[in-house]
Protein backbone atom coordinates (compact mmCIF):
# COMPACT_ATOMS: atom_id res chain seq x y z
CA UNK A 1 0.00 0.00 0.00
CA UNK A 2 1.38 3.48 -1.07
CA UNK A 3 0.66 6.38 1.64
CA UNK A 4 1.98 10.11 1.40
CA UNK A 5 2.76 11.94 4.89
CA UNK A 6 2.20 15.36 4.23
CA UNK A 7 2.43 18.92 5.78
CA UNK A 8 1.33 22.33 5.15
CA UNK A 9 2.26 25.91 6.43
CA UNK A 10 0.28 28.80 6.27
CA UNK A 11 -0.66 32.06 7.28
CA UNK A 12 -2.66 31.72 9.81
CA UNK A 13 -5.36 28.59 11.22
CA UNK A 14 -8.84 29.41 9.18
CA UNK A 15 -9.10 29.58 4.79
CA UNK A 16 -12.42 30.67 5.56
CA UNK A 17 -10.63 34.12 7.25
CA UNK A 18 -8.38 34.32 4.08
CA UNK A 19 -5.12 32.33 4.80
CA UNK A 20 -3.10 30.54 3.01
CA UNK A 21 -1.00 27.75 2.15
CA UNK A 22 2.95 29.40 2.28
CA UNK A 23 4.56 25.36 2.29
CA UNK A 24 3.68 21.64 1.20
CA UNK A 25 6.01 18.63 2.11
CA UNK A 26 5.28 15.26 1.53
CA UNK A 27 7.07 11.74 2.48
CA UNK A 28 6.07 8.85 0.20
CA UNK A 29 5.64 5.42 2.29
CA UNK A 30 5.35 1.89 0.65
CA UNK A 31 3.59 -1.43 2.81
CA UNK A 32 5.18 1.17 6.06
CA UNK A 33 8.25 2.06 4.91
CA UNK A 34 9.59 5.16 4.01
CA UNK A 35 10.91 5.20 0.24
CA UNK A 36 13.11 8.36 0.02
CA UNK A 37 10.79 9.97 -2.49
CA UNK A 38 9.49 13.78 -1.28
CA UNK A 39 7.67 16.55 -2.72
CA UNK A 40 8.47 19.81 -1.53
CA UNK A 41 7.86 23.63 -2.38
CA UNK A 42 7.28 26.80 -0.77
CA UNK A 43 4.38 28.77 -2.19
CA UNK A 44 3.63 32.90 -2.68
CA UNK A 45 0.50 33.67 -0.98
CA UNK A 46 0.10 36.51 -2.29
CA UNK A 47 -0.72 38.23 0.81
CA UNK A 48 0.88 39.28 3.68
CA UNK A 49 2.06 36.81 6.76
CA UNK A 50 1.23 37.73 10.07
CA UNK A 51 3.88 37.64 12.61
CA UNK A 52 2.63 35.23 14.59
CA UNK A 53 2.64 33.03 12.12
CA UNK A 54 6.31 33.73 10.89
CA UNK A 55 7.32 33.24 14.88
CA UNK A 56 5.68 29.30 13.98
CA UNK A 57 7.43 29.15 10.58
CA UNK A 58 10.22 31.45 9.67
CA UNK A 59 8.09 32.37 6.83
CA UNK A 60 7.88 36.05 5.26
CA UNK A 61 6.39 37.11 2.61
CA UNK A 62 9.03 38.59 1.58
CA UNK A 63 11.15 35.32 1.26
CA UNK A 64 8.16 33.79 -0.29
CA UNK A 65 6.88 36.11 -2.85
CA UNK A 66 9.43 34.73 -5.31
CA UNK A 67 7.93 31.59 -5.45
CA UNK A 68 4.99 29.97 -7.22
CA UNK A 69 1.65 31.26 -7.10
CA UNK A 70 -0.39 27.54 -5.78
CA UNK A 71 -2.04 27.85 -8.96
CA UNK A 72 0.96 27.14 -10.77
CA UNK A 73 1.63 23.51 -12.81
CA UNK A 74 4.72 23.00 -10.35
CA UNK A 75 2.38 23.41 -6.85
CA UNK A 76 -1.24 22.13 -7.29
CA UNK A 77 -1.15 19.60 -10.17
CA UNK A 78 2.61 18.74 -9.38
CA UNK A 79 1.14 17.82 -5.38
CA UNK A 80 -1.91 15.95 -6.83
CA UNK A 81 0.00 13.94 -8.93
CA UNK A 82 2.86 12.99 -6.37
CA UNK A 83 -0.13 12.01 -4.26
CA UNK A 84 -2.16 10.05 -7.19
CA UNK A 85 -4.34 7.20 -5.53
CA UNK A 86 -2.63 6.88 -2.13
CA UNK A 87 -3.82 6.92 1.18
CA UNK A 88 -3.08 10.52 3.23
CA UNK A 89 -1.59 10.37 6.12
CA UNK A 90 -1.35 13.95 8.43
CA UNK A 91 -1.46 15.35 12.32
CA UNK A 92 -4.83 17.00 12.80
CA UNK A 93 -5.30 16.15 8.67
CA UNK A 94 -9.39 15.98 9.06
CA UNK A 95 -9.83 19.61 11.00
CA UNK A 96 -7.25 21.47 9.25
CA UNK A 97 -4.87 20.40 6.23
CA UNK A 98 -7.10 18.37 4.03
CA UNK A 99 -9.68 21.31 4.47
CA UNK A 100 -6.80 23.97 3.89
CA UNK A 101 -5.53 21.83 1.31
CA UNK A 102 -9.23 21.43 -0.89
CA UNK A 103 -9.93 25.23 -0.37
CA UNK A 104 -7.14 26.10 -2.47
CA UNK A 105 -7.65 23.58 -4.75
CA UNK A 106 -11.52 24.76 -5.31
CA UNK A 107 -10.24 28.25 -5.71
CA UNK A 108 -7.91 27.12 -8.40
CA UNK A 109 -10.91 25.30 -10.30
CA UNK A 110 -9.15 21.79 -9.80
CA UNK A 111 -11.38 18.71 -8.33
CA UNK A 112 -10.81 18.09 -4.58
CA UNK A 113 -9.20 15.00 -3.06
CA UNK A 114 -11.12 12.28 -1.70
CA UNK A 115 -8.16 10.02 -0.80
CA UNK A 116 -8.56 8.23 2.19
CA UNK A 117 -7.10 9.95 4.59
CA UNK A 118 -5.81 8.70 8.58
CA UNK A 119 -5.57 11.31 10.91
CA UNK A 120 -3.04 11.04 13.42
CA UNK A 121 -4.05 13.26 16.08
CA UNK A 122 -6.84 11.08 16.38
CA UNK A 123 -5.04 7.47 16.60
CA UNK A 124 -2.56 9.17 18.95
CA UNK A 125 -5.69 10.69 21.52
CA UNK A 126 -7.08 6.99 21.20
CA UNK A 127 -4.07 5.01 22.02
CA UNK A 128 -2.84 6.95 24.96
CA UNK A 129 -5.94 8.85 26.01
CA UNK A 130 -5.42 12.13 28.24
CA UNK A 131 -1.18 12.36 27.27
CA UNK A 132 -0.26 15.59 25.05
CA UNK A 133 -1.14 14.24 21.75
CA UNK A 134 1.42 17.15 19.65
CA UNK A 135 3.84 16.23 17.30
CA UNK A 136 6.34 17.18 19.45
CA UNK A 137 4.65 15.06 21.94
CA UNK A 138 4.66 12.46 19.95
CA UNK A 139 8.50 12.50 19.46
CA UNK A 140 9.43 12.89 22.46
CA UNK A 141 7.38 9.61 23.24
CA UNK A 142 8.91 7.65 20.47
CA UNK A 143 12.52 8.92 21.01
CA UNK A 144 12.45 10.71 17.32
CA UNK A 145 14.86 13.41 17.10
CA UNK A 146 13.86 17.09 16.57
CA UNK A 147 17.20 18.34 16.87
CA UNK A 148 16.62 20.54 13.35
CA UNK A 149 13.09 21.25 14.19
CA UNK A 150 14.20 22.89 17.22
CA UNK A 151 17.14 24.63 15.72
CA UNK A 152 14.87 25.51 12.20
CA UNK A 153 12.03 25.80 13.65
CA UNK A 154 8.74 24.19 11.73
CA UNK A 155 9.12 23.35 8.28
CA UNK A 156 6.75 21.52 5.95
CA UNK A 157 8.95 18.57 5.00
CA UNK A 158 10.82 18.20 7.87
CA UNK A 159 7.46 17.73 9.87
CA UNK A 160 6.27 15.33 7.42
CA UNK A 161 9.63 13.27 7.62
CA UNK A 162 8.84 13.50 11.58
CA UNK A 163 5.11 12.76 11.25
CA UNK A 164 6.43 9.64 9.47
CA UNK A 165 8.35 8.44 11.63
CA UNK A 166 5.76 8.78 14.32
CA UNK A 167 3.10 7.29 12.39
CA UNK A 168 5.30 3.45 12.08
CA UNK A 169 5.72 3.59 15.71
CA UNK A 170 1.77 4.43 15.70
CA UNK A 171 1.20 1.62 13.91
CA UNK A 172 3.68 -1.60 14.71
CA UNK A 173 7.14 0.24 15.28
CA UNK A 174 10.15 -2.05 14.34
CA UNK A 175 7.45 -4.30 12.87
CA UNK A 176 6.39 -1.75 10.24
CA UNK A 177 8.32 -1.40 6.82
CA UNK A 178 8.86 -5.26 6.41
CA UNK A 179 7.99 -4.75 2.65
CA UNK A 180 6.38 -7.97 2.70
CA UNK A 181 2.71 -8.86 2.35
CA UNK A 182 1.46 -12.04 4.70
CA UNK A 183 1.26 -14.02 2.30
CA UNK A 184 4.81 -13.44 1.07
CA UNK A 185 6.44 -13.93 5.06
CA UNK A 186 4.60 -17.28 5.16
CA UNK A 187 6.11 -18.40 2.21
CA UNK A 188 9.48 -17.01 3.26
CA UNK A 189 9.01 -18.63 6.54
CA UNK A 190 8.25 -21.92 5.14
CA UNK A 191 11.38 -21.76 2.71
CA UNK A 192 13.35 -21.32 5.97
CA UNK A 193 11.87 -23.70 7.70
CA UNK A 194 13.82 -27.31 8.49
CA UNK A 195 12.17 -31.04 8.71
CA UNK A 196 12.79 -31.86 12.78
CA UNK A 197 15.45 -34.21 12.82
CA UNK A 198 14.43 -37.85 14.15
CA UNK A 199 15.94 -39.90 16.44
CA UNK A 200 17.72 -43.15 15.14
CA UNK A 201 16.01 -45.14 17.78
CA UNK A 202 13.19 -44.24 20.55
CA UNK A 203 13.87 -43.61 23.52
CA UNK A 204 13.78 -46.30 26.07
CA UNK A 205 10.63 -45.65 27.95
CA UNK A 206 11.16 -44.28 31.62
CA UNK A 207 7.79 -45.86 33.32
CA UNK A 208 8.47 -48.85 35.65
CA UNK A 209 7.01 -52.24 35.34
CA UNK A 210 4.69 -51.93 38.61
CA UNK A 211 3.55 -48.64 36.87
CA UNK A 212 2.84 -49.71 33.79
CA UNK A 213 0.57 -52.24 35.58
CA UNK A 214 -1.28 -49.29 37.44
CA UNK A 215 -1.96 -47.53 34.38
CA UNK A 216 -3.65 -50.47 32.29
CA UNK A 217 -5.61 -51.15 35.65
CA UNK A 218 -6.40 -47.33 35.83
CA UNK A 219 -7.36 -47.25 32.13
CA UNK A 220 -9.68 -50.52 32.13
CA UNK A 221 -11.97 -49.06 35.03
CA UNK A 222 -12.88 -45.76 32.53
CA UNK A 223 -13.94 -49.02 30.10
CA UNK A 224 -13.99 -48.74 26.47
CA UNK A 225 -15.26 -45.46 25.27
CA UNK A 226 -12.62 -43.46 27.06
CA UNK A 227 -9.93 -41.27 25.48
CA UNK A 228 -7.26 -43.24 26.69
CA UNK A 229 -8.94 -47.00 25.69
CA UNK A 230 -9.30 -45.68 22.45
CA UNK A 231 -6.13 -44.41 21.86
CA UNK A 232 -4.45 -47.64 23.08
CA UNK A 233 -6.61 -49.39 20.16
CA UNK A 234 -5.04 -46.78 17.81
CA UNK A 235 -1.24 -47.03 18.75
CA UNK A 236 -1.46 -50.89 19.32
CA UNK A 237 -3.25 -51.22 15.50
Amino acid sequence: MRQIVFDLETTGFRFDEGHRIVEIGGVEMVRGAITGKTFHTYVNPEREVPQGAVDVHGLTYGFLKKYPLFTDASVARAFVEFIGDAELVAHNGKAFDLPFLNDELRAAGMPVLENVLVDTLHMARRKFPGAPASLDALCSRFGVDTAMREKDGHGALLDSRLLAAVYIELTGGAQAGLDLDQSEARAAAARQRKPARQRPTKLASLQTSEEAVAHAAFIAELGDESVWAKRNVTETS
